[in-house]
């Protein structure tokens, strides 16, 4: 019979929780557990160990056997015991970790109390400093060498971007936008609570003298900042509530998109969104070198220009409006009185797609040209496209940036590969790639992204694909005499990205214009405007829109055009 010091082990119905006793109502499942509840004590506890359910019958079959109790075995009861000591130790090494980090913070808690006694004042003796941003580099102001007299005094303002504390010095990276500067803090202003307790994205005003980087140190543009005096302007958030956890690097896209304000601060979307300045800067340099004349024509309209399934609708004043998917048609109605006209505006397009080229706001990088051919149009594409690509790399700063941002970029050369739509079909079949049905390409396919994209990728050039379809085309676009079947049309088809430009030759006869409203099952009324200008001294005439954020997307080598926008718009995303 059992001792009152049995414990009861049962390895099919017990349980090792809270709710098992160790007694033979409420068993344990396993000997560890038990152990661990009832620690081995000389010999004075018994572990009492079944199988209820599956264990052996006794030798006339009787199953009753397997409801007795019996002792642990021995090599059951070494096997545990082993276990249990590996337990205890562990046990004993987080106690002790508990105590020593629980000692730490107690004296971490004493060092921040004292902390808050030790008050820095700026020396008054010392030369009132100059601010200065983060980026500047005048020599005038910097301390080159140990030994020589001091450097200008200065005053930077920023925030923590990278902070690196040791026992006798923090280094800091500021930044402001402009630049980053590393700062070096000693002595008392390292031993204030505010230095002990700096979180990343902190803002600060530091006063130092500038001096060159040691010897094989590296800090931003070799130059650092040795503080005097410095002061906080505004504290961050840290623990739980820190910019490092709120975007952590393994984010997914959803976080980063919800917490699209804090990614900003990083320096690969900074970088992107200054590229994209550069950008922007470089295009209006060209067209003004071009002699195209900047519009900003209205974004809330009545007409369609892509096709009636991709509008946003809104009630304007009682009456149903559009927000604009190109400003194409307004940039026509320049040419006559400015000649040709150029804009950046943002288009929008109710496109439920979710690819990675897409997206419901975008900026749209429209021109118009007057009096000229499609062979015209494909020359002016190919040199605004080079001219704007060798303006952005002829910035330092920019070419910088693009270095780090695609380290594989190469400017395209010229002349583009030229590619009819009838002889991309072809290429398509000859290398099986299907449409979206699984079929094989055909004449009068819309070719679809992945098809375009995985056959620009093989070609890896830029390329004119000319000459689509009238079916797959806007009605404005001027169908080729030579072939009335297809349209004056070009596509810029960009390696890693696909399209990213879209143009025409527009329809310049009124007759023409008109059989198109009728095809398309569009009623001319809306559009009397546009078609006056066939009415008052037509032309010959063609324009385009490029994508900023496609064109962005391929020059720096990002995934999606989401990266390459300020706030992205697309499906289900508008916030924040």
């Amino acid at each position: 019979m059992a001792t009152s010091s049995s414990i009861y082990i049962d390895e099919d119905v017990g349980r090792d929780d809270d709710a098992a006793l160790g007694t033979e109502s409420a068993p344990y499942k396993t000997l560890l557990h038990a152990m661990i509840k009832h620690a081995p004590s000389g010999g004075s506890i018994s572990y009492l160990t079944r199988k209820s359910q599956t264990g052996p019958v006794s030798e006339n079959g009787d199953p009753a056997a397997r409801l007795e109790w019996k002792s642990a075995t021995k090599s059951a009861l070494k096997k545990a015991t082993n276990l249990y000591e590996q337990h205890v130790r562990k046990q004993a090494k987080s106690a002790d970790l508990v105590m020593r980090e629980k000692q730490e913070a107690e004296k971490r808690q004493q060092v921040l109390e004292e902390a808050k006694a030790v008050v820095i004042e700026e020396d008054k003796s010392l030369p009132k400093p100059v601010r200065i941003r983060l980026d500047e580099t005048d020599p005038s102001v910097v301390r080159l060498r140990e030994g020589d007299a001091p450097g200008t005094r200065v005053r930077v303002l920023g925030r923590v971007h990278r902070l690196r504390q040791q026992k006798d010095v923090i280094f800091l990276t500021l930044t402001d936008g402009y630049g980053q500067l590393q700062c070096v803090l000693t002595g008392d202003l390292i031993r204030t609570y505010a230095a002990l307790t700096l979180t990343l994205e902190t803002s600060l005003s530091i006063h130092g003298e500038m001096r060159v980087v040691p010897p094989q140190q590296r800090a931003p543009l070799d130059r650092e900042l040795h503080a005097d005096f410095f002061s906080i302007i505004g504290v961050a958030a840290g623990d739980k509530e820190a910019i490092t956890t709120r975007v952590p690097k393994d984010a997914d896209p959803q976080t980063l998109y919800d917490n699209r304000h804090l990614v900003l601060r990083g320096d690969t979307a900074a970088s992107v969104l200054k590229v994209r300045a550069g950008a922007l800067r470089a295009f209006r340099q060209t067209f003004q070198e071009e002699r195209l004349l900047e519009v900003t024509p209205p974004c809330m309209v009545q007409t369609q220009v892509e096709g009636g399934s991709t509008l946003f609708s809104f009630d304007y004043y009682g009456q149903t409006a559009y927000l604009t998917q190109s400003s194409q048609l307004y940039l026509e109605t320049c040419l006559p009185s400015l000649g040709d006209v150029f804009c950046v505006a943002p288009s929008f397009r109710a496109e439920k797609s979710l690819t990675r080229r897409h997206l419901s706001e975008y900026t749209h990088i429209e021109g118009e040209l007057d009096f000229i051919t499609f062979a015209d149009l494909l020359e002016h594409l190919e040199k605004i496209i080079c001219r704007v690509i060798e303006l952005i790399l002829q910035d330092p700063q920019m070419a910088a940036l693009v270095r780090e941002l695609n380290p594989g970029f190469k400017p395209p050369s010229r002349p583009f590969r030229r590619m009819k739509y009838a002889d991309a079909i072809d290429w398509l079949v000859q290398h099986n790639i299907p449409n979206d049905d699984g079929q094989p390409h055909s004449f009068g396919d819309d070719i679809a992204e992945a098809a375009e994209r995985k056959m620009t990728d093989i070609l890896n050039v830029p390329i004119f694909l000319t000459h689509f379809p009238v079916e797959i085309k806007a009605f404005y676009m001027k169908k080729d005499d030579s072939d009335r079947r297809v349209t004056e049309s070009v596509d810029v088809l960009m390696p890693g990205v696909g399209e990213i430009v879209g143009g025409s030759m527009r329809m310049e006869n009124y007759d023409e214009l008109m059989e198109a409203y009728k095809r398309e099952g569009i009623g001319s009324e809306p559009y009397y405007w546009y078609t006056d200008q066939r009415k008052y001294g037509t032309s010959p005439h063609g324009g385009y829109g490029l994508g900023l954020e496609r064109f962005l997307a391929w020059m720096c080598g990002r995934y999606t055009v989401r990266e390459c926008c300020l706030y992205p718009r697309f499906t289900g995303r508008c916030t924040p």
